[in-house]
């Protein structure tokens, strides 16, 4: 996969970046150390692809536009996610390719989208993908649905505050092993949001000055069914 800078030049909007923005452009990569965000192994083939972390200003604050995937997706059935997938040949970077995945899978409009930071590729080794997050800032948004039923289920704007609240964040047991951070928003009609997609979403709470203090001592399994 084509390397890219980690930080990407935000043109001349920079002077009317939000707070939270500027904190994010300053903030260090999510760390490499994590299992869960591990750098590609170097005997393995991977795929490409991308994910986009679009961040945008709802009415209860800050909020981050998530999608459940369908059962019947071929890449983590029922799981929640960012909006991306594969790359293609037409791509001619990973922005391109995850404001296109993002443009399919939830109908957001790209010309609305001010990419903040490139960040580094990671691996996910069930269903093989080197992934590069794409972090932007939705300047425009526009209204979202699931573009295809097939592939995904929902499709969410979920506020930062409700994923920062102590009562919904979980220290979980993945089934391939490790501990890893999740989101429980169940109990109040939102998604369950583990693995991948949950550790950046903990950076990303820690980078852009969202997180409150919360009990991490405690250790549970994941749940099933996985929502």
């Amino acid at each position: 996969m084509k390397r890219h800078a980690h930080v990407m030049k935000v043109g001349t909007f920079h002077d009317s970046l939000p707070d939270w923005a500027r904190r994010l452009l300053a903030a260090p990569d999510p760390p490499a150390s994590d299992r869960i965000l591990s750098p590609n192994p170097k005997d393995a083939a991977p795929r490409s692809g991308a994910v986009l972390i679009l961040i945008g200003e709802g009415q209860e604050g800050p909020d981050v536009l998530l999608i459940e995937r369908s059962a019947e997706s071929r890449d983590h059935p029922a799981q929640v996610a960012f909006p991306g997938g594969s790359t293609e040949p037409d791509d001619r970077d990973a922005v391109a390719t995850a404001l296109r995945e993002a443009a399919e899978e939830t109908g957001i409009d790209p010309a609305g989208v001010r990419v903040l930071r490139v960040l580094p590729a990671r691996w996910l080794s069930v269903s093989r993908f080197e992934v590069v997050p794409v972090l932007a800032w939705w300047v425009q948004p526009t209204a979202v649905r699931p573009g295809d039923l097939t592939e995904v289920a929902a499709v969410a704007r979920v506020p930062l505050a409700l994923l920062a609240n102590p009562a919904h964040r979980r220290r979980l047991r993945h089934p391939r092993g490790g501990v890893g951070p999740a989101f429980d928003l169940r109990p109040v009609g939102g998604f369950f949001i583990w693995g991948f997609t949950a550790s950046l979403l903990d950076w990303l709470l820690d980078a852009g000055g969202w997180a409150r203090p919360w009990d991490d001592a405690e250790v549970g399994e994941l749940p099933l069914p996985r929502r």
